[in-house]
C-alpha cells in the first residue's frame, strides 16, 4: 500500500482507486486484512446500536448504516486505515436535525451525500481548510460532555429527560433520586470494565517471535478482548440481563426488539405521511435548514482530518477529492438501505490501523460482519440493557475532549483561543450556533490579519517601510495612513522607500491606492521609492504607468538614490524602529 511508481514510469494513474492496490494484492495481506475487519467489526455492532439510541432512532438503523460505507470505501477509498460508519458527533447532529425521525435521517443522508458528492467532483476540498484547528477542537471537546451527559439518563435508568444541554442537566439533578439501582449499577460496572480494557491494552507490551508459545497466545487473548472490549462488555451485561429474566425479574431498561433482516432497498422518502396530512419535500428541507450545510460539512472534516492523520503515521498520502466522493457516494447509496448520515470514525480506523490492515479490503469483512448480525443476531439484542450501550457511548466520546488545548494555545498563540472558547460555549446551546460562531470568529481574524499586515518602520535621512507580509487591498487604506502620518510627522520630512519584497502579487485595488500615495507624498514634495519587487508585482505596477514610480533592486540603492534627492551625499543610518500591526 503506498507504493511509489517506478521512476520514468508514464502509466496514468487509475481513477478508480481499488484498481491501484488490487492488482497487485499480495496472499501475505489477506490473513491480516480478515483479522482487522474481524476485530472492527466487533467493534462496529455494539457501537452501531448505541450511536442509533443517541441519534434518536429504532436501533435497527444504527446498523443499516454501518455496512455501505464498508463496501464503498473499499472501491473509492484512498487511505487503508480509514472506516466509515456511524459516529457518535454525526448522531449528535442527526438527533438535532432529523427530529427523532427515520424519513428525516434517511433524507438527510441523500441530501448530505449529494452535498459532499458536488463537492468532491467541483475539486472543493479547499474549502475545508477554513475550518480552523480551534473551532474543530472547540466542537469536539464540547461534544464529548454533551453526548456524555446526555447518557448519564440511561446510566442512572432516567426517563422523560429532555434533549437541550441546560435542561438535561437541570432535570437529570432533580429526578437523580429517581435513580433505578439495577441500571446504575450495571451501567457503572461497563463503565469501569471498559476503562480497565482501554488501559489494558495502550500498556499492553508487545510479544516478541522469540518469547515462548504460551506466552504469545496470553498476548493474543489479551489483545483481542482489549480491542473487542464493547462487544464483551455488551454481551456480558446481556447475559446478565437474560438470567434476571429466566428468573423473573428484570432490574435494567432493555433495548427491546430489533426487526430481523436486510433493509429494503428504495430510495429514501422525499414527503412524510403524518395524521390526516403530509409533510412535502421543501417543507422537510426548510425543517432541516442549517443542518443540510452543518451535517456534510462535518463529515468532511471528520473523514479527511482522520484519513489524514492515519496515512501521515503509515507514509502515504491521500486523495482530499477522492475521500469527498467516497463519502459522498457512501451517504447517497447508504440512504437507499435507510442509512442516516455516516463519516470516518476516529475509533474504529485506530482498531483497523492497530490490527494491522493492509488494505481496504479489510472494510468488506466489517461490512459482511454487520450484515450477518442482520440476518441472525438481531433477537438477541433484545436483553441488551440501555445502560451497557450508554457505557459504550461514553467510553468512545470522553476521549475526544482536550483539556490541554486551551494550556497549548495559551502558549502558542492566545488570539486562538478566542474561536475556541466561543465555539465551545455556544455549542452547548445549539451545536449549529457554535461551528457557524467559532468559522466566522475564525475568518474574521483572519481577515483582520489580512487589512492589518505588519509593517516595519525604519527612520533615517529617508523612512524605510517594510511589510512584514503580503499586500491585499483591505491593507492599502492601513498602509496609507501609517506612511504619510509617520513621513510628514518626521522633522524635516522624509520621502519613503516602500520594501515590498514578501509581496507575491497585487490587484486594482492595491494599485490605485498607491498611485494615491505617490501623489500625497508628491504634493509634500516627498518621493515614494520601491524596492525588491516581485517580477509579476513590477510588470504590474509598470503596466498601470503610475507617475512618479520609482523601482531599485533593493533598499540600500533606494536609500542612497533618496538621500541624494533630499540634498545629502549619503544617508545615515537608520535611528530608529518602529512597528505597526
Amino acid at each position: 500500500w503506498g507504493v511509489p511508481a517506478m521512476p520514468g514510469s508514464r502509466c496514468p494513474r487509475p481513477a478508480l482507486p481499488i484498481l491501484r492496490w488490487l492488482p497487485r494484492y499480495s496472499r501475505a495481506w489477506l490473513p491480516l486484512d480478515l483479522l482487522a475487519g474481524l476485530a472492527v467489526g466487533l467493534t462496529t455492532v455494539p457501537q452501531a446500536l448505541a450511536y442509533a439510541e443517541l441519534a434518536g432512532l429504532p436501533l435497527q438503523y444504527g446498523l443499516y448504516s454501518s455496512f455501505m460505507g464498508c463496501f464503498v470505501y473499499c472501491f473509492l477509498g484512498t487511505a487503508k486505515d480509514v472506516t466509515l460508519g456511524p459516529t457518535a458527533i454525526m448522531s449528535l447532529l442527526v438527533s438535532s436535525y432529523a427530529f427523532h425521525e427515520p424519513v428525516y435521517a434517511v433524507l438527510l443522508a441523500f441530501l448530505s451525500g449529494c452535498i459532499q458528492l458536488a463537492m468532491g467532483l467541483l475539486h472543493l476540498g479547499f474549502l475545508l481548510d477554513f475550518v480552523s484547528c480551534p473551532v474543530i477542537k472547540g466542537f469536539t471537546s464540547a461534544a464529548s460532555i454533551t453526548i456524555s451527559f446526555n447518557q448519564i439518563k440511561n446510566i442512572l435508568g432516567l426517563q422523560g429527560i429532555p434533549r437541550q444541554f441546560f435542561l438535561q442537566v437541570y432535570e437529570t439533578l432533580r429526578r437523580i433520586r429517581e435513580t433505578r439501582a439495577g441500571d446504575a449499577v450495571l451501567g457503572l460496572t461497563c463503565l469501569a470494565a471498559l476503562t480497565g480494557l482501554r488501559a489494558m491494552k495502550s500498556h499492553l507490551p508487545q510479544a516478541a517471535p522469540a518469547e515462548p508459545l504460551a506466552v504469545r497466545i496470553s498476548y493474543l487473548i489479551v489483545w483481542i478482548s482489549a480491542t473487542a472490549r464493547n462487544a464483551l462488555v455488551v454481551l456480558f451485561a446481556g447475559l446478565v440481563a437474560y438470567s434476571f429474566q429466566v428468573m423473573g425479574s428484570q432490574p435494567f431498561r432493555l433495548t427491546g426488539s430489533i426487526p430481523q433482516g436486510f433493509p429494503v432497498f428504495r430510495p429514501p422518502h422525499f414527503s412524510l405521511a403524518v395524521p390526516n396530512s403530509t409533510v412535502p419535500f421543501q417543507s422537510m428541507v426548510e425543517d432541516m435548514g442549517v443542518g443540510l450545510a452543518v451535517v456534510p460539512l462535518m463529515g468532511l472534516l471528520e473523514t479527511i482530518a482522520i484519513a489524514k492523520a492515519f496515512a501521515s503515521q503509515s507514509g502515504y498520502r491521500i486523495d482530499p477529492n477522492q475521500e469527498l466522493l467516497a463519502l459522498g457516494v457512501a451517504n447517497v447509496l447508504g440512504s437507499f438501505v435507510s442509512s442516516y448520515p455516516i463519516t470516518g470514525s476516529f475509533g474504529r480506523t485506530a482498531v483497523n490501523a492497530q490490527s494491522g490492515v493492509c488494505t481496504p479490503a479489510g472494510g468488506l469483512v466489517t461490512g459482511a460482519l454487520v450484515l450477518l448480525s442482520l440476518a441472525y443476531l438481531t433477537s438477541l439484542f433484545y436483553y441488551i440493557p440501555k445502560a451497557a450501550l450508554a457505557a459504550v457511548i461514553i467510553s468512545a466520546v470522553v476521549p475526544m475532549f482536550d483539556p490541554g488545548i486551551f494550556r497549548t494555545l495559551w502558549r502558542v498563540k492566545r488570539l486562538d483561543l478566542v474561536p475556541l472558547c466561543v465555539t465551545f460555549l455556544l455549542c452547548f446551546w445549539e451545536v449549529q450556533y457554535g461551528i457557524v460562531a467559532g468559522v466566522l470568529v475564525s475568518g474574521i481574524l483572519l481577515l483582520y490579519s489580512i487589512a492589518r499586515p505588519p509593517i516595519k518602520v525604519s527612520e533615517g535621512r529617508v523612512l524605510l517601510v517594510q511589510l512584514g507580509s503580503s499586500l491585499h487591498f483591505p491593507a492599502m487604506e492601513h498602509l496609507q495612513d501609517t506612511v504619510c502620518s509617520r513621513a510628514l510627522a518626521a522633522s524635516p520630512p522624509r520621502s519613503v522607500i516602500l520594501d515590498c519584497c514578501h509581496v507575491s502579487s497585487i490587484d486594482y485595488t492595491v494599485v490605485v491606492g498607491l498611485a494615491e500615495l505617490l501623489q500625497e507624498l508628491r504634493r509634500h514634495g516627498l518621493s515614494l521609492a520601491f524596492c525588491g519587487l516581485k517580477d509579476p508585482v513590477l510588470q504590474v505596477l509598470l503596466s498601470a504607468d503610475l507617475e512618479g514610480f520609482q523601482h531599485f533592486p533593493s533598499w540600500e540603492e533606494a536609500e542612497r538614490c533618496g538621500g541624494v534627492e533630499l540634498g545629502g551625499s549619503g544617508a545615515e543610518p537608520f535611528t530608529s524602529t518602529a512597528e505597526s500591526t
